[in-house]
């Protein structure tokens, strides 16, 4: 990754443009895209370096209002095309945006194959449980029993966990964070765009006007500091309003205890390992969801592993080297050939 940060004096106003953002008021895109233009200002890759790419959605109108190159496509095809630019210009920063809809519904085979494949490029995917472009149907998202307006008696599917789908993809970088968490989804947006390999950061976020409050359980400041927990790599796991709770092992499992009480001390409380190569942990602390255990927020996986796109121009190097081709042409023109009168 380039970083010209110490050069160029970057700020997050150099990653705006002029464009009015249309978002509705109060939507928690707003909050996203402000903590995503301060990221790219930290990280120093000038906007000419740096491209946004997206679906289709609400979410996926992000693009016109960055100041860098970007990309609208098409529903669900944003991680396609992600894949084919880094591949094409490896020397671009590349950041998706896409919805739970967008990214998991007719997305989900693109979604898989990239984490699979481990593509340099930086997943933002913003999950509200809704449709909120096409006004309010229900998405991968949505938890069973869901109202909607395409679910009128409530939905009879299981939703999509990312996380899950992520750690069954063999995803290397997860992370996640929540709208009003401008802090944390800074940081884990660093930490995504500073991993090589795809990245995916969660951003629990709210549609005001087709899913209002669908997070509150967890978002609302009286109840977020138990119900969440803020995982930073080699800390331990304290949470709490004072960090007076921390998670601990029980047999295979993780269980939720108040330091100094029932014989637990600090010492049992686990330290966090985001780069351990061993996934177990990381699937059990990104399968938490904020009810008998605190949601997971931070960087819960980072490990390193062979990427794509860099694997993709080794080979060519090699093929090239040991074939001495030069150009098309000469690889074309390598094999037996003929003239058509």
């Amino acid at each position: 990754m380039e970083n010209n940060n110490c050069t160029l004096n970057l700020s997050a106003a150099d990653f705006k443009n002029s464009n009015p953002v249309r978002w509705c008021p109060g939507c928690g895109d707003h909050a996203i895209l402000n903590s995503l233009h301060k990221a790219m200002a930290t990280l120093g890759v000038p906007p000419h370096k740096t491209a946004v790419i997206s679906g289709i959605g609400c979410s996926s109108r992000l693009p016109y209002y960055m100041g860098t190159y970007g990309f609208h496509t098409i529903h669900g095809r944003a991680a396609a095309i992600a894949t084919g630019f880094k591949v094409a210009r490896p020397d671009m920063t590349v950041w998706q945006i896409s919805g739970d809809g967008d990214g998991l519904a007719i997305g989900g085979n693109h979604f898989i194959h990239a984490v699979r494949r481990n593509v340099d490029i930086n997943i933002m995917l913003f999950n509200n449980k809704i449709y909120g472009l096409t006004k309010g149907q229900y998405s991968p998202t949505s938890d069973r029993g869901f109202v909607s307006k395409s679910s009128p008696y409530g939905t009879t599917e299981d939703p999509f966990i990312p996380a899950e789908l992520v750690f069954g993809a063999r995803g290397n970088f997860f992370a996640r964070s929540i709208d009003v968490e401008l802090t944390t989804t800074q940081e884990v947006m660093v930490a995504a765009a500073s991993h090589k390999g795809t990245s995916v950061v969660e951003v629990l976020q709210n549609c005001v006007i087709f899913n209002h409050g669908i997070h509150n359980s967890i978002t609302d400041r009286e109840v977020r500091a138990d119900r969440t927990i803020k995982l930073v790599h080699g800390q331990k796991m304290l949470f709490g309003k004072n960090n007076e709770k921390g998670l601990v092992r029980d047999g295979f499992l993780l269980k939720a205890v108040t330091v100094g009480e029932d014989g637990y001390t600090l010492d049992d409380v686990l330290v966090h390992d985001a780069h351990t190569p061993t996934n177990f942990l990381h699937q059990q602390l990104a399968m938490m969801d904020g009810h008998s255990l605190p949601l997971a927020l931070g960087v819960i996986r980072d490990v390193e592993s062979p990427v794509y796109n860099e694997e993709i121009d080794r080979q060519v190097a090699e093929v090239r080297a040991r074939k001495n081709f030069s150009s098309l042409r000469d690889m074309v023109l390598a094999g037996e050939t003929w003239t058509v009168e």
